[in-house]
């Protein structure tokens, strides 16, 4: 799968563009804010229905102006794909393929697989447990159709169990029936997305721990695990033992909502513990076996988009990391970097053909 084309009018920075790429590697060039980074978000948005960075829809329309379209082609399974995605203010987003609207966006996940590596990713290790379960949610939802029904219908669940709870310590009365209902409904969907989420990680930390000594060359052990309530216990006991702390609480304090997925480097936190240099190169190890398990399981190539990758690395890890995407088993790739000299000198020493963009403030150039 590759991305033919792309077509802006009005979104973030630009006015109007068209840009043609190639099936390798493309490379947007240009100093900071001049829009290189809404690019690969542009292709963002048309494979995962969203910005990667802004869940606001209607900030991504350019000032002063009351409709933003981004259109694009894709080779997929060698049949020509057109998406358009297009949003007018204070209306719902459009979003069509091949000129025919879904009856549902997550219909479209999955379909054009996507990895982004962008220095926002910091937050998966500086942030709260909730970015890293959205991490493992939106690569299983890329491979599983049915996982993100399965998440909506435990958030739901889950939503009406701390309804009831707020209630209970409005009125002093609780609604035993009421309250087991909801209890076997959050258990079935929670366990349905424990099991998925475990599988997941036995099939993706193979693949991290791969991806993590390649880049550092064997430099540090790290480790990825997978840390969850109903790996000791049982969820129906978890919510009987937890029913006197979640009334005083007013809320569910035991389920899948409270996983985890812990980061260490030799055994210690990553957060406290790793470089800035070895918390990047964990990051894009995440990331690059994000990539290989959406190849394994989709049975081809996604977009991989790399933001600003150039920075915090060492020479020797950009070189390393660079061969890896050219010359390895990856398919089509987006670079941004605000130095030109530097993208041409790392693929020039490999010996990869790069196309450049020069981007300057909502103006692109073939370079």
């Amino acid at each position: 799968m590759w991305l033919k084309n792309i077509t802006l009018l009005n979104f973030k920075n630009y006015a109007s563009a068209e840009l043609s790429f190639s099936k390798t590697v493309n490379a947007f060039v240009g100093n900071n804010g001049t829009g290189k980074t809404n690019l690969l978000d542009a292709i963002h948005y048309l494979c995962l229905c969203k910005s990667y960075f802004n869940p606001i829809d209607s900030q991504q329309i350019k000032t002063n102006e009351d409709i933003f379209l981004v259109q694009g082609d894709f080779d997929r399974k060698e049949k020509n794909e057109k998406i358009t995605c297009g949003l007018k203010r204070n209306q719902k987003k459009q979003f069509k393929r091949n000129k025919k609207g879904y009856d549902k966006l997550a219909n479209h996940i999955g379909l054009f697989p996507l990895v982004m590596i962008s220095p926002y990713d910091v937050n998966l290790i500086m942030d709260g447990s909730e970015e890293r379960r959205k991490f493992i949610d939106n690569v299983i939802s890329q491979t599983d159709s049915n996982y993100l029904d399965e998440l909506i219908i435990y958030n739901k669940h889950l939503l009406n169990r701390n309804a009831l709870l707020k209630q209970v310590a409005a009125t002093r009365k609780l609604d035993v029936t009421l309250l087991q209902i909801l209890d076997e409904q959050l258990i079935i969907s929670g366990n349905r997305i424990f099991k998925k989420r475990k599988q997941f990680l036995l099939d993706f930390i193979p693949l991290f721990n791969t991806h993590y000594n390649y880049i550092s060359n064997n430099a540090e052990q790290v480790s990825l695990i997978y840390q969850s309530q109903l790996n000791e216990h049982n969820f129906q006991d978890l919510l009987t033992q937890s029913i006197e702390k979640d009334r005083v609480l007013e809320r569910t304090t035991t389920g899948i909502h409270k996983d985890e997925l812990q980061f260490a480097i030799v055994d210690m936190p990553l957060k406290k513990f790793g470089s800035q240099g070895q918390q990047k190169s964990f990051l894009i190890a995440l990331k690059l076996a994000q990539y290989s398990y959406l190849q394994k399981f989709k049975g081809f190539k996604p977009l991989l988009l790399l933001d600003d990758i150039f920075d915090k690395l060492d020479d020797l890890r950009v070189k390393k990391l660079m061969e890896m995407v050219s010359h390895h088993d990856f398919g089509q790739i987006f670079i941004t970097d605000t130095g030109k000299q530097r993208v041409l000198s790392v693929f020039n020493e490999i010996k990869v053909e790069v196309t450049l963009f020069e981007v300057d403030n909502g103006v692109i150039n073939h370079a």
